[in-house]
């Protein structure tokens, strides 16, 4: 699944080439992409012309183009293979587009909605007052948030009696950690994945988010990490932090810290990569 650095890097783009212009007309080729606007694709596509798209946004791993003059957005669904493309209108049709929006202006492009497998799609939502579409009010404000509270999270930490790997992909606590961010932000804390929450002190607190953060603004500065051509920015362009990940994927290579071999062991239906030295396994209670 694509984590925050890889939306952000898509949330940027479309900023860049689609943000403060109008809708001509959308087009649904595939119902699936827009099952979760319960309306359906007719309905989608009618609300969709004539409106002005305002400044993308992002909470986490969460996209949405707001409606600057109608209380709504729309929630873009990435799944395990979307893709937000922005294309020429000339350019060859994608095998797996599902969804293209075209605008009124003379600039010549569109927006076009790819999946291979299907899992994602774009729906559209009326907004709370802080501009979040409402089916996502309850996620947490992810680290590279300003607005992200510190303190707050510390205390939730401690009252979560749960482990600290559990702890960073659950998203009413902190959003946009994914599996493979974990991962390398543990390595970099010398955590393992399953040290209990309710250990940590403030400093050990911050410095993980420390490098929590870190991780992500260096993925952000290549474009993010794609293992295939399905993790890609507007342009169709995949990111290249996957050649600078120190743990996740790494079984059985040299920590680069202690060269001890790398290991990796089933995790929720995932897995944890960790080096065995440098993280030790906390002792059973």
């Amino acid at each position: 699944m694509p984590e925050l650095p890889e939306v952000e890097v898509v949330r940027r783009g479309l900023e860049r080439w689609v943000a403060h212009r109008t809708v001509a007309d959308a087009e649904v080729l595939h119902p699936r992409a827009v099952r979760r606007h319960i309306a359906g694709p007719d309905d989608f596509a009618h609300r969709l012309a004539g409106h002005r798209i305002g400044t993308p946004s992002r909470r986490g791993k969460y996209l949405w183009l707001p409606l600057e003059d109608t209380g709504q957005a729309i929630l873009a669904h990435l799944g395990m293979s979307g893709q937000l493309l922005v294309q020429p209108h000339e350019a060859p049709v994608e095998k797996h587009l599902r969804i293209r929006v075209r605008f009124t202006d003379t600039l010549s492009t569109e927006l076009r909605f790819v999946d291979q497998r299907t899992f994602g799609g774009l729906s559209l939502h009326d907004t709370t007052p802080d501009g979040l579409p409402d089916v996502i009010a309850h996620i947490a404000r992810d680290p590279l948030d300003p607005l992200f509270d510190d303190e707050a999270f510390h205390l939730a930490l401690r009252r979560k009696r749960t482990t600290i790997k559990r702890a960073l992909l659950d998203q009413s606590l902190i959003s946009g950690v994914g599996n493979i961010y974990a991962d390398e932000a543990l390595w970099r804390s010398r955590l393992h994945y399953e040290r209990p929450t309710a250990t940590f002190t403030r400093p050990r607190t911050a410095e993980l988010l420390g490098h929590v953060r870190d991780v992500m603004n260096a993925a952000l500065a290549v474009g993010g990490t794609s293992f295939d051509t399905l993790y890609v920015n507007v342009n169709g362009e995949s990111g290249y932090f996957d050649r600078s990940l120190d743990a996740y994927g790494r079984e059985g290579l040299p920590c680069r810290r202690c060269a001890t071999p790398m290991r990796r062991r089933p995790w929720m239906n995932r897995s944890s990569y960790f080096c065995p030295k440098c993280q030790r396994a906390p002792r059973p209670v």
